[in-house]
């Protein structure tokens, strides 16, 4: 049950202080957050929660990485289940805790509370691009997690600057997503078309995830 409860925890830091910050930013746009500083929140929060349950859980802190590492034969079906609905269970508790705060606001602002949604793009660019930056940020995190040409201690460092690096091009096009954790709870909090492309940011993670590790384990035989 500590290795659920962690997972939990780490997703809820994850969301609560990436999509936090997403929505932050939109409402100061003046703040000079912008897209590196979404991008690097949710990479610094992917580091320091995976620095502090990672001996605990591993650090997923999403389904697309659960779902690898199940493939790759490093998780049980039953603990890749349960990981993924605790981790979906803390990003509704961040998710929760986002939209009390933002409903003490005392000016009306309408908020999506960082929702993942195709931006100046169709449903099927939307899932492409989801599908490569998933392949890339679960590609690495299966490699630098195995490989000894680096310390274990740097893997995390890494996992969190790749997961910086695909937010950077990512979210002009979608918002990034490459965890269907992050996206299920604020695209039910938004509604709307936040909702009904909703299944674009939970198939697509699984089938880069899946590619990525077909590819890693292709490239190590």
């Amino acid at each position: 049950m500590k290795k659920y409860l962690s997972e939990l925890l780490g997703t809820f830091v994850l969301v609560f202080f990436g999509t936090g910050t997403a929505v932050m930013a939109t409402l100061n746009p003046d703040a000079s957050v912008g897209i590196f500083g979404i991008a690097f929140a949710f990479g610094l929060t992917v580091i320091a929660a995976a620095y502090a349950i990672g001996d605990i859980s591993g650090g997923h802190l999403n389904p697309a990485i659960s779902f690898a590492m199940f493939l790759d034969k490093r998780l049980s079906f039953k603990d890749f289940a349960i990981y993924s609905v605790f981790q979906i269970i803390g990003a509704f508790i961040a998710t929760s805790l986002i939209w009390a705060i933002l409903s003490s606001f005392t000016k009306k602002v309408d908020f999506i509370y960082g929702a993942n949604v195709p931006n100046n793009i169709n449903n099927m660019g939307a899932f492409l691009v989801e599908v490569i930056l998933t392949f890339v940020f679960v590609f690495v995190v299966l490699s630098v997690t195995k490989t000894k040409f680096i310390a274990p201690s740097l893997a995390v460092l890494v996992i969190g600057l790749t997961l910086t690096m695909v937010h950077l091009i990512g979210i002009p096009l979608t918002g990034t997503s490459v965890n269907p954790a992050r996206s299920i709870a604020p695209a039910i909090f938004t509604g709307g078309d936040a909702l009904s492309t909703l299944w674009i940011f939970i198939v697509a993670p699984l089938v880069g995830a899946a590619l990525a590790t077909l590819t890693h384990n292709f490239l190590e035989s």
